[in-house]
């Protein structure tokens, strides 16, 4: 997750350059047009990606679907009741201190409407935890026509309605993931797709007071080497920032959180284990790189938790224990030592979907 800054007007000619240009009578230079929109919510936007973008503190991903969440239940043998799923998402934002290292929280629906079982509402305990309410609003990948087997994104219909909504509710920022696949393709067809769609979402959300996550993710899916995707990501990237810069997207008031550029997961060569968060918080960067995860974050607590009320706390601590490593590693302070094998563990799934 990176916060985004102002794209500079670098490239365009010097006034000194424009007279000199028309006196030689060659073609005059291009003109550049950039419209700002006025938005009422500018500058709360900037401050809740401030806030989120804060120093040592990432994003927990508990957005899954009702029906996702229902297979994380049954690998520990419960059924996918609401009950079974408030229980598990009240351990989560209850955890105690979560705050001091989990600055956003990305919810779905149920979760943003929900209660946890003492009754309180969930984003008032993540609000008095000092950790922002997100929103997931996509509506799920399906088929591109006219593409190699690739997928779009929807949820555009109704967006509007539906953030405004979320926003009186609480949320404060915004999830849409699209993908794009390197074994496919990429075709300029998918690229368009996802970088349109990811621009038209981000405008809209910002027009309801909520902060985007631009999140134009390359699939871990294929053989391909690193510098593979690092062509396909710096492609995916450009075409992205042009369409939202056409939707006159508000730059300071996004999250970017592209794909962390590797090999293929099922590629020879793999990348050293320098090429990490922590390794890319060592130095200085032009923007704050953090974390946004799901299952890196939960995995180890959901097992430990078992759905026995008497591992909660248990469970909670396995949590806090990951969150306080990304942390860590956000800081450029992180070190494996004393780290369970567990945690060393890859979380890819092949065709993996939310």
């Amino acid at each position: 997750m990176a916060s985004a800054t102002v794209l500079k007007s670098s490239f365009l000619p010097k006034k000194s350059e424009w007279g000199a240009t028309r006196q030689a009578a060659a073609p005059r230079p291009p003109t550049v047009s950039m419209v700002v929109r006025a938005s009422a919510y500018a500058d709360e936007l900037v401050k809740t990606a401030k806030t989120i973008a804060s120093p040592g503190r990432g994003i927990l991903a508990m957005d899954e679907s009702n029906a996702t969440c229902g297979k994380r239940l049954a690998s520990i043998g419960l059924e996918n009741t609401e009950a079974n799923r408030q229980a598990y998402r009240t351990l989560l934002v209850t955890a105690p201190g979560l705050g001091q290292y989990i600055s956003g929280a990305i919810l779905f629906e149920e979760t943003l409407y929900q209660s946890a079982v003492d009754g309180r509402k969930i984003v008032d305990i993540l609000a008095e935890q000092g950790i922002v309410p997100g929103i997931k609003v996509d509506k799920g990948l399906v088929p591109l026509a006219g593409s190699n087997n690739e997928s779009w994104c929807q949820g555009l219909d109704g967006l509007a309605s539906r953030e405004a909504a979320y926003y009186q509710q609480g949320a404060r920022f915004a999830k849409w993931r699209t993908v794009v696949s390197i074994p496919n393709g990429p075709s300029e067809l998918a690229v368009k797709e996802a970088a349109w769609g990811l621009a038209r979402y981000a405008a809209i959300s910002q027009d309801n007071g909520l902060v985007p996550i631009v999140e134009p993710e390359i699939l871990l899916d294929g053989e391909h080497g690193i510098e593979r995707t690092f062509e396909v990501a710096q492609k995916v990237w450009a075409e992205t920032f042009y369409a939202m810069a056409e939707n006159n997207v508000m730059f300071e008031g996004i999250l970017l959180k592209p794909s962390m550029v590797t090999p293929g997961a099922e590629a020879k060569d793999r990348a050293t284990p320098e090429q990490n968060l922590n390794a890319m918080n060592q130095g200085p960067n032009p923007w704050h790189v953090s974390f946004s995860y799901a299952r890196a974050l939960q995995n180890t607590c959901l097992k430990t938790w078992g759905g026995q009320p008497d591992k909660v706390k248990a469970a909670q601590d396995a949590l806090l224990l990951r969150a306080k490593a990304n942390s860590l590693a956000q800081l450029g302070k992180y070190t494996s030592d004393g780290e369970a094998a567990e945690a060393k563990e890859g979380m890819f799934v092949k065709n993996y979907s939310y």
